[in-house]
């Protein structure tokens, strides 16, 4: 499937977007007569777009208390570590609408019900994940997705949620989404901003390969949409909206 692209004049513009986007597809959604589960993700981009939806006038057309929330990976690190993607949500937005707690499905701390053990934590996650209606990913310079790297174990995993160790990035501890997972959402969109990724952005657009590039694997059932600012944009043909 072609993936859509849209480019922004900067992040901020990026992150306002991609937050009038997400309260629309919920909304709609939720005119069908259907319960939204998305999966949230992390870094610069993604919790500021968060934020931005919080801050909203418009995220009241969402019923808050209907969707379902996950993420797309987490850092296998304490519940109250200013890293974990889950309390920079919580902080962004969460803790600013009505949210139902029920529907709000983060994944295991360190310090939480199954102790320092990562595969356990992942394998109670793959049980509570119910099918995806969109997974909102961001990139990192050498193209990895959710905690999925290059070449990586996770990469070549088939498994719908694993444990990841020994990433390149800090902390190197993890519990991710799979591609496979990913690929079975009905919609992926990766948020990206950066001159540091936009060799990354082309090759994933022009078809690299998955493991030497996971974020080329990152398509969703029905829609893949790129959200880049002008910076990560710049590796692009001229006009890549077509």
């Amino acid at each position: 499937m072609t993936a859509h692209i849209v480019v922004h004049p900067s992040p901020e513009v990026l992150a306002a977007s991609a937050a009038a986007r997400l309260i629309t597809f919920l909304a709609d959604l939720q005119a069908e007569g259907r319960t939204p589960a998305v999966a949230l993700t992390g870094g610069g981009v993604g919790t500021q777009t968060l934020a931005q939806v919080a801050s909203s006038p418009a995220r009241d057309a969402v019923d808050w208390g209907q969707v379902e929330i996950y993420w797309g990976d987490e850092r296998f690190v304490p519940r109250d570590d200013p890293e974990r993607n889950e309390l920079q949500a919580r902080q962004a937005l969460l803790d600013r609408i009505a949210i139902d707690p029920a529907r709000v499905h983060p994944m295991a701390p360190s310090d939480g019900e199954f102790g320092g053990d990562p595969d356990a934590a992942a394998a109670a996650y793959q049980e509570a994940l119910r099918p995806l209606d969109l997974v909102l990913l961001g990139m990192g310079p050498e193209g990895h997705v959710a905690s999925v790297f290059p070449d990586s174990p996770a990469v070549h995993d088939d498994r719908a949620v694993v444990a990841v160790r020994n990433c390149p990035k800090p902390p190197p501890t993890r519990v991710s989404l799979t591609l496979p997972t990913i690929r079975a959402a009905d919609q992926v969109w990766l948020l990206v901003a950066g001159a540091a990724k936009a060799d990354a952005v082309a090759s994933a657009v022009g078809g690299a390969n998955e493991v030497d590039l996971p974020a080329a694997g990152a398509t969703g059932v029905a829609r893949t949409l790129w959200l880049l600012d002008t910076e990560a944009a710049s590796a692009l043909p001229r006009d890549p909206r077509g």
